[in-house]
């Protein structure tokens, strides 16, 4: 037969397309019957006419749709697609799920406008008597001359539908989608579909072979969606418990998971015994059978981690040849449930410690509001950036963001150790440039790069940026390993990112390294720092300055009086790239400080008469705010303490600050000395070294933070 080779510029969707265009009928009648058959050229009948004898089947089928997605011509005359009412002039997404119209509808007009073909998905058209048949779907332009789409459907044979549905069933790690995927695919053999999982497997625990009578079933899948009868168990319910044991007991027989199969209504409640039973179990009220087949997870002796139901009409018995396909599929996607529980216990230990790192109240002097943002809503989307804000035991406030290259409990861990040894170090007293060096050193020993990229993420590398706020002062001091630079909006308005010097990451090579410095800036009350990590403002269709220029005028842009946490999150949906490719985080905090008449500072040279002006001045002040007089005399001894210590050991002008706060004085005092006062064991007859035992009876806490000249101790006394 004499054939014209198509042209190098034909695609091979144009051959389909045109072959399809072929299978259509032409100028014929629209309605069902013989006529609607397709013809060749030749006038030869139809191929399933002139080979039905001996031969498998038709499974291939044909719509042609207008511009509005209506039905122009079909051809789904062969047996497979009875029921399918696809009349000319009717919408074709009346074919479909109520729950797949906006996506197929969405792809329909896609390749409408585009003229490219969507090929090859897998989806489910509705039948008249309520089931559902599994078809392979693709979208193409119609062949010329005619106008709008052809979709074509091949019913999906057995062999292609296993294959099929286990390639779509491992698409997805989240436990839902993996069992829904499963319930989809096993309405191929009945009319509806239901996974029901132990109750360890949903929340990702180990799963045990435990006693049957502890066992506990809950529904984590179950399709169509549709409305149920009262009663019956529906998704994300438990089953009774009895049905649990029950459906435990018949898939344990003789202690060897197998599949079961109860052939209508009467043997359901004869074996179920209960009407309550059946109304949670059965899904109907007409007369229907159901194939449960068990979730077994190899090994020895087999974990069965749940149970699939199948159900369907009495009239249509299950085959043995069924059965087996059934098992079949289960068999091959129980180690997909599996990982997908293996993973939720991950992404649960993950979230748990993501939570406990979540930013705590910044005390009374700063207000404080956090965003984060997975790359993806499941847990691989869970990854290393972090953000923490904790008042420190001297009254300042320490804001941390910081980012571990990489996603998963890997990164979280990683996280989490330097969140909490960045907390450890501030609360000890060290400078943010001190505790970025500790950091760096533990990055250099948890993690190489090799075996940090080889478990999905890598310490090396890792960012992090520390602020401490003194709420006296009104001053920011700030240290920055590799982070993107903080935004600060002053109280009148101005508002940019903060010049801070360049620094590698940590863990950087030692040619790279370079002393950490220490930045100060001023920040009145009522300021706002923007804390975040690259995933807020790294678009790929922008430069990087670009984004932080975008993001700082989202921050400049909130008002005082909002609410924090909800301009937090505008701020977000304002700046996050449409594709994102990191995690989102995002700290604001707004300043607050204390009330200038709340605090004092005295400058004395470092004399022997230091402790008694520094009594002298202190003992006026506490008059002046009405200090009750068992408070004073501690405050008075503890300042006498101090400055003596400070006199004693250390040389240069002592500086004296006191605080009110809340529902205690804090007393500060500060030298030139860099040595650090230690609590000793005094004796009773010793006459030095006991003033610091002193100062640990009368406070409810003291400690001691360094500073670029020397130290500072300080201690809080109860009001």
């Amino acid at each position: 037969m004499d054939s014209t080779p198509p042209s190098s510029s034909s695609s091979r969707f144009d051959l389909v397309s045109s072959a399809l265009g072929r299978y259509l009928p032409h100028d014929r009648a629209a309605g069902p019957g013989p006529a609607d058959s397709p013809a060749d050229p030749a006038g030869h009948p139809p191929e399933h006419d002139r080979h039905a004898a001996g031969r498998p089947e038709q499974i291939l089928g044909a719509v042609n749709l207008d511009r509005e997605l209506r039905v122009t011509h079909r051809n789904l005359d062969a047996p497979v697609f009875a029921g399918l009412d696809a009349a000319i002039g009717r919408p074709f997404v009346d074919l479909l799920p109520q729950g797949d119209v906006p996506t197929v509808t969405r792809r329909l007009r896609q390749v409408l406008e585009t003229g490219e073909a969507h090929v090859a998905r897998v989806q489910r058209l509705r039948r008249t008597d309520g089931s559902e048949l599994v078809v392979s779907m693709s979208i193409l332009p119609a062949a010329a001359p005619r106008e709008g789409l052809t979709v074509s459907v091949i019913a999906m044979a057995r062999r292609l539908h296993l294959y099929a549905a286990e390639t779509a069933i491992g698409t997805s790690l989240d436990i839902g989608e993996t069992a829904q995927s499963l319930a989809e695919s096993l309405l191929a053999w009945g009319d509806v579909a239901a996974i029901d999982l132990d109750f360890a497997v949903w929340t990702g625990e180990r799963v045990t072979d435990r006693a049957q009578d502890r066992i506990r079933l809950r529904r984590a899948a179950l399709v169509p969606d549709r409305a149920w009868p009262e009663g019956y168990v529906t998704l994300g319910e438990d089953l009774p418990s009895e049905a649990s044991r029950l459906l435990a007991r018949a898939i344990r027989r003789a202690d060897a998971p197998r599949s079961i199969v109860l052939p209508d209504r009467a043997a359901i409640e004869r074996v179920l015994g209960s009407p309550r039973l059946v109304r949670a179990l059965v899904p109907g009220e007409r007369s229907a059978g159901v194939a449960c087949v068990p979730l077994v997870l190899e090994g020895d002796p087999p974990v069965v981690l749940g149970v699939a139901e199948v159900w369907r009409r009495a009239d249509r018995p299950f085959a043995d040849s069924e059965l087996f396909d059934l098992q079949e599929l289960v068999a091959r996607t129980s180690h997909h449930v599996d990982l997908a529980r293996q993973h939720q216990r991950e992404h649960t230990q993950v979230l748990a410690l993501q939570r406990r790192l979540l930013p705590r109240s910044g005390g009374g002097t700063v207000e404080t509001a956090s965003v984060y943002q997975p790359t993806t809503p499941d847990s691989a989307g869970v990854g290393g950036d972090w953000v923490n804000s904790f008042p420190l035991p001297d009254g300042r406030t320490a804001l941390v963001v910081g980012d571990v290259v990489g996603h998963g409990l890997g990164a979280a861990a990683t996280m989490g150790q330097l969140s909490m040894e960045a907390r450890a170090l501030l609360s000890a007293g060290l400078a943010p440039d001190e505790v970025l060096e500790h950091l760096d050193e533990t990055v250099t020993l948890l993690d190489d790069t090799d075996s940090g990229l080889a478990a999905g993420y890598s310490a090396l590398g890792s960012t992090c940026c520390i602020a401490v706020y003194d709420p006296v002062g009104h001053r920011l001091a700030l240290s920055n390993a590799g982070h993107l630079p903080p935004i600060l909006v002053s109280p009148d308005g101005r508002a940019g990112a903060l010049p801070v010097h360049p620094h590698p990451g940590l863990g950087a090579e030692f040619a790279l390294r370079e002393p950490f410095g220490v930045h100060t800036f001023a920040a009145p009350p009522g300021s706002l720092l923007a804390l975040y990590t690259d995933g807020l403002v790294e678009d790929p269709a922008l430069p990087i300055d670009e984004g932080i220029g975008r993001l700082t005028e989202a921050v400049a842009a909130v008002h005082p009086w909002d609410a924090l946490q909800q301009a937090a999150r505008k701020v977000v949906s304002e700046v996050m790239p449409a594709h994102r490719r990191d995690d989102v985080t995002l700290l604001l905090a707004r300043t607050i400080g204390h009330r200038k008449g709340d605090t004092a500072t005295w400058r004395l040279p470092a004399r022997e008469d230091a402790a008694a002006r520094a009594r002298a001045l202190v003992s006026a002040l506490l008059r002046q705010w009405d200090t009750r007089d068992a408070t004073r005399d501690k405050v008075l001894l503890l300042v006498s303490e101090l400055v003596t210590n400070a006199v004693r050991h250390a040389g240069g002008p002592i500086t004296v600050r006191l605080i009110r706060a809340g529902h205690g004085l804090l007393c500060e005092v500060g030298d030139t000395g860099n040595g650090r006062p230690r609590l000793g064991r005094g004796r009773t007859l010793d006459d030095r070294g006991r003033g610091l035992h002193v100062v640990h009876r009368l406070t409810t806490r003291w400690g001691v933070r360094w500073t670029e000249s020397g130290k500072v101790v300080w201690a809080e006394v109860a009001r």
